[in-house]
């Protein structure tokens, strides 16, 4: 194999199929990088054994041939060149890549070894604007779970009626709902799909006013946009029943300025983050007062002036909880709604709060 590519196209695709790729495996070629040269193209494939997501570049292919590379050694390589030609080239159990003044022996493995896209019969579909897909994962996916013990709750649930699809993420201790209302997307849908997978899907090249379409099997997931490709398998498992975690009262309310709200939390964390992220908010007098404490280094306090409905209540959270909904809410103001300091506060958008918001299991006060 013997090619060459533009460095700055083959970062982009590099970034695409490295975010397939697996760090921690007992099999060494899921941790590099597929690079096929075939016709006029180069293309790149990662995949952890779950997920594969591939790219193509246009190249300059003087023999064709597919090697596989180390794909962090690789990725660090590419970032690291200066903009121009990048030419791969094997000699025996290596690959020689040149670019400019540079010249790098990388080892190799074998391409055969290395497990390829399974082909897919797709059962049903989702097809919405770029963007739209995009603002809604961003809007759930801080809540996704990292804990692999229960793995149903490291993706997002994906739910579409006919008139609603609606995204819901949580770790236990937070949850986060986003709902696009709208008809005549496709199929009824009901599937899991690892976070690590919507990450890697928001990295495709797709202008954000274009269609993009999401194709399922029972196991599956697939997305082409032509110049990538990414398939991932589903999350099994039932995921909990997030309706019954949503409070279906409230009797008490502050509506703030998000962004002061966001700030004077984040200044408070120097603090909160050395007792578990305890943050306390206490609402009196036509403001949030907001305080942590650590025994080591002492007391903060800030205040942001607030809207109240009976908004007289003392309640605890975890400020990095707070924070990250917050920051994806959007919008000038935010509304939290409360009953009682035991019980699960909910942060919404002043303006289309039904459609999108966070609830947050409180913390003891202490």
């Amino acid at each position: 194999m013997k090619v060459t590519v533009s460095r700055k196209e083959l970062n982009d695709a590099l970034g695409i199929a490295a975010s397939a790729s697996s760090v921690r495996t007992a099999l060494p070629v899921l941790s590099s990088i597929r690079l096929e040269a075939k016709g006029a193209s180069l293309g790149l494939l990662g995949c952890d054994g779950e997920l594969w997501a591939s790219a193509v570049v246009a190249a300059n292919v003087q023999e064709e041939g597919a090697v596989c590379v180390q794909q962090r050694l690789l990725s660090d390589i590419v970032a690291a060149l200066g903009d121009g030609l990048v030419t791969f080239e094997v000699k025996g159990t290596t690959v020689l890549l040149t670019a400019a003044g540079s010249e790098w022996n990388l080892l190799a493995l074998p391409a055969e070894e290395f497990p390829e896209i399974p082909a897919l019969d797709p059962s049903g579909s989702l097809t919405l604007p770029a963007q739209q897909l995009w603002t809604a994962i961003d809007g759930v996916s801080f809540a996704v779970s990292d804990d692999t013990s229960r793995p149903v709750l490291t993706g997002v649930l994906f739910l579409y009626d006919g008139e609603v699809l609606t995204l819901v993420a949580t770790d236990t201790h937070r949850m986060a709902v986003h709902k696009v209302q709208k008809s005549g997307l496709g199929e009824h849908i009901k599937v899991v799909v690892p976070g690590k997978a919507l990450r890697t899907l928001k990295m495709l090249p797709v202008p954000p006013d274009a269609p993009l379409t999401l194709s399922f099997d029972e196991a599956r997931l697939t997305v082409n946009v032509g110049s990538a490709h990414l398939v991932a398998q589903l999350l099994n498992g039932v995921y909990p029943n997030w309706e019954r975690v949503v409070p279906s009262t409230s009797t008490r309310s502050w509506t703030l300025d998000r962004k002061e709200f966001h700030d004077n939390v984040k200044r408070i964390m120097i603090l909160a983050r050395d007792n578990l992220n305890r943050v306390r908010f206490t609402g009196e007098d036509g403001k949030v007062v907001i305080s942590a404490r650590s025994q080591d280094k002492g007391e903060a306090k800030e205040e942001v002036a607030m809207v109240a409905q009976n908004g007289d209540i003392e309640i605890a959270f975890n400020g990095r909880y707070v924070m990250d909904a917050l920051a994806a809410l959007g919008g000038e103001g935010v509304q939290a709604e409360m009953t009682e300091s035991s019980k699960p506060a909910v942060l919404r958008p002043v303006e289309g709060g039904e459609d999108h918001f966070c609830v947050v299991m409180p913390m003891a006060i202490s």
